[in-house]
């Protein structure tokens, strides 16, 4: 059982992490990637990754377990911002931390705790241990994660929406009592299904909700109580394979193939640039599009700060969703939109 204790400071610092951290779903998406379970929702992706992978997973697998205990080091907090960030924390870990860490891994795997060659040779820290680590980290988030990183960011912002409305609904009680089943708010204590005993107290220091895509079962929290309290639990999901296309073939056909991937990329809300990096479009081509499907009233923009941002209509998520006929987008504000 994992048991987070709160403070009356702790519940005015819970704060939700305003994107994916590309370390977390990378080391998730290698606990995934082994699992043998969810075939409906990652048995397509499995096979595409391994296929692309070739293999050359071992260094990770040494470090990775299937279950259990992994470094905590290997997801520093810049993972938030990016891989190279992230890598780049990486690589800066102290080695007195490296080889504390990895001696705790293999203490969790063997009544004798010996670390792999390969993993002596790291825990010592020497530069060319750190760079073939992040090298196989680099090279299995291309193969696994990073084909798929439009559809992570769409859940995980999605996400962020329903956890938004609970917050302004009712504050961080609300929020905390809405996260998904596997987690338990009963005030003051967060609770959940652990695979060992764990009492993190957070102190007064607050504690960041970080959403994941490839978190399946059980929320995950540093070894290290001493570290920024995180709490990585599983991002709501549809049924289905995990990517796949929202609106179907018929969409492209009511509203252009190139409106409807713009459509699309709106359904979580974004900024104009964000759409346009989804799109694959240039600025002004996004802001076009917006401004079409506005008109049309699938679309609503409001500014926020310097940026606008885009949030579908009820007609438009309808459309979308395929619970909009024809005639219905036909009889949106301007008439029928077309490409």
């Amino acid at each position: 059982m994992l048991r987070i204790h709160f403070t009356g400071d702790d519940l005015a610092r819970v704060r939700m992490a305003a994107r994916p951290d590309v370390l977390w779903e990378t080391i998730l998406s290698f606990h995934r990637l082994r699992d043998r379970r969810g075939a409906q929702v990652f048995g397509e992706w499995r096979s595409e990754t391994r296929a692309r992978l070739n293999g050359e997973t071992r260094l990770l697998a040494a470090l990775v377990p299937p279950r259990g205990y992994f470094p905590d080091f290997l997801t520093p907090p810049e993972g938030r911002s990016g891989m190279d960030a992230g890598l780049e924390a990486l690589r800066a870990t102290p080695p007195g931390r490296l080889h504390s860490e990895l001696a705790l891994a293999a203490s969790d795997r063997a009544s004798v705790p010996v670390l792999p060659g390969r993993l002596a040779a790291l825990a010592e820290g020497g530069a060319e241990p750190l760079a073939r680590l992040i090298g196989a980290l680099r090279s299995y988030h291309r193969a696994a994660v990073e084909p798929y990183w439009p559809h992570v960011q769409a859940r995980i912002e999605a996400e962020r929406a329903v956890r938004g409305r609970a917050l302004l609904d009712g504050g961080a009680d609300e929020l905390l009592a809405s996260l998904p089943p596997v987690l338990r708010w009963r005030p003051p204590v967060l609770e959940a299904d652990y695979p060992v005993e764990r009492e993190l107290h957070l102190g007064g220091r607050g504690l960041l909700l970080q959403p994941s895509f490839f978190c399946r079962g059980k929320p995950v929290v540093y070894r290290d109580a001493a570290l920024p309290p995180v709490l990585v639990y599983p991002a709501a999901q549809s049924a289905g394979p995990a990517f796949g296309e929202a609106g179907g073939p018929s969409l492209g056909k009511l509203v252009g193939h190139t409106r409807s991937a713009v459509l699309q990329a709106i359904r979580f809300g974004c900024t104009t640039s964000e759409l346009a990096r989804r799109a694959g479009v240039s600025l002004a081509s996004a802001s076009q599009h917006a401004a079409v499907l506005r008109e049309a009233g699938l679309v609503v923009t409001l500014r926020h700060g310097n940026a606008v941002l885009h949030t579908l209509t009820p007609l438009g998520a309808a459309l979308l969703r395929g619970g909009a006929t024809a005639e219905a987008a036909g009889y949106a504000r301007n008439g029928p939109v077309t490409s």
